[in-house]
C-alpha cells in the first residue's frame, strides 16, 4: 500500500522487444528513474525472461501473446497489486498480449483509494487491410471499457502505445499521414470520445499545452530522430481527479540517436495523491 500523501510515478514505454531493449541500456535508465509502476508494451518474450531481466524487486504482472515474439504488455510494480487481468472485450484478444490490469490500494488524506492501471498496445493497424479491422475492434473494446472503469474505480489510468496521433500536433508530417493508419479521421474519433463524453484526459498533452508533441516515437530509419521526425502515439489516460493530480510529464528522449533502447521513448509522469 502506497504511502500517505506520496509521489507515484508511473512510466510507460514500448520497449520494442525488452531483451533487446536491455542490451541497448534500459536497465541504467530504469536504475536513475525512481519508477513506481512501470508499464511495457511490445515485450515479445516468454515470461521467465521478463522476470529474469526486471529482477526480483518487481511484482510483475504480464500478459504474454500467443504468437510467439509478437506484442505482449506488462506491469511491473514496487507495490504488490491486489488483483490482475489481462485481456479486454470478448474473448478475440484473450491471447493477444494487448492489455493487461492490476489493482493498487492506496493511503492518500482523503482516506483509501482503488487505483487500476492498463498497460495497452493498440495494433499499429494497416489502411484497408484486415489488420485495420482488428485495431478498429480493440478500439471498439477500449471504448467499452473506459465507461466501466471510471465508474468503478476511484482512479483509473490507461497507458501505452495506442498507435494514434489524436491531433495535428501529435504528427511532425502529418498532412502526409492523414490516409495512413495512426492517423485516419476514423482511428481519430475514438480519442475525441475519449477526451469528450467519455470524460478521460490525455495527461501528457495537459501537461504540455498546444505545442507541437512532445513525440514518444521516431522510425530507426533515415533521420527521423535527429530530425525531430516524430509521433507522438504513446499516452496516460487518466480519470479526472487522477488527471488533476498529475504535477509533471516527461518524455525521456534520448540524448543522441545511439542512446536509444528503442524506438519509443519512455513517458513518465508523476502523480500527487
Amino acid at each position: 500500500m502506497k504511502s500517505e500523501s506520496a509521489r507515484l510515478r508511473i512510466a510507460s514505454v514500448n520497449v520494442n522487444g525488452i531483451r533487446a531493449a536491455y542490451k541497448r541500456g534500459m536497465a541504467e535508465w530504469l536504475q536513475d528513474r525512481d519508477v513506481d509502476i512501470l508499464c511495457l508494451q511490445e515485450v515479445r518474450a516468454p515470461d521467465a525472461v521478463v522476470h529474469e531481466l526486471l529482477g526480483d524487486s518487481w511484482h510483475i504482472a504480464h500478459a504474454e501473446a500467443a504468437d510467439k515474439g509478437r506484442a505482449g504488455v506488462a506491469i511491473a510494480s514496487r507495490m504488490e497489486p491486489t488483483a490482475t487481468r489481462s485481456g479486454i472485450g470478448d474473448d478475440y484478444f484473450a491471447t493477444a498480449g494487448r492489455w493487461i490490469e492490476s489493482d493498487f490500494e492506496l493511503t492518500t488524506p482523503a482516506g483509501n483509494r482503488t487505483l487500476t492501471v492498463a498497460s495497452a498496445y493498440v495494433h499499429s493497424g494497416g489502411a484497408d487491410t484486415p489488420k485495420q479491422l482488428d485495431k478498429y475492434r480493440f478500439l471498439d473494446a477500449m471504448a467499452v471499457r473506459f465507461p466501466e472503469l471510471k465508474a468503478t474505480r476511484d482512479h483509473a489510468l490507461v497507458v501505452g502505445d495506442l498507435n494514434v496521433g489524436h491531433t495535428e500536433l501529435d504528427i511532425k508530417n502529418w498532412k502526409g499521414n492523414v490516409k495512413k493508419s495512426g492517423f485516419l479521421p476514423e482511428e481519430r474519433k475514438y480519442f475525441d470520445r475519449f477526451f469528450g463524453d467519455m470524460g478521460w484526459a490525455d495527461v501528457a498533452r495537459r501537461m504540455a499545452g498546444e505545442v507541437d508533441g512532445p513525440y514518444t516515437w521516431w522510425s530507426w530509419r533515415g533521420k527521423a530522430f535527429d530530425n525531430d521526425t516524430g509521433w507522438r502515439i504513446d499516452y496516460q489516460l487518466a480519470t479526472p481527479e487522477l488527471t488533476e493530480a498529475a504535477v509533471t510529464a516527461v518524455v525521456d528522449r534520448a540524448a543522441a540517436y545511439d542512446q536509444r533502447f528503442s524506438d519509443h521513448a519512455p513517458l513518465i509522469v508523476d502523480y500527487q495523491l
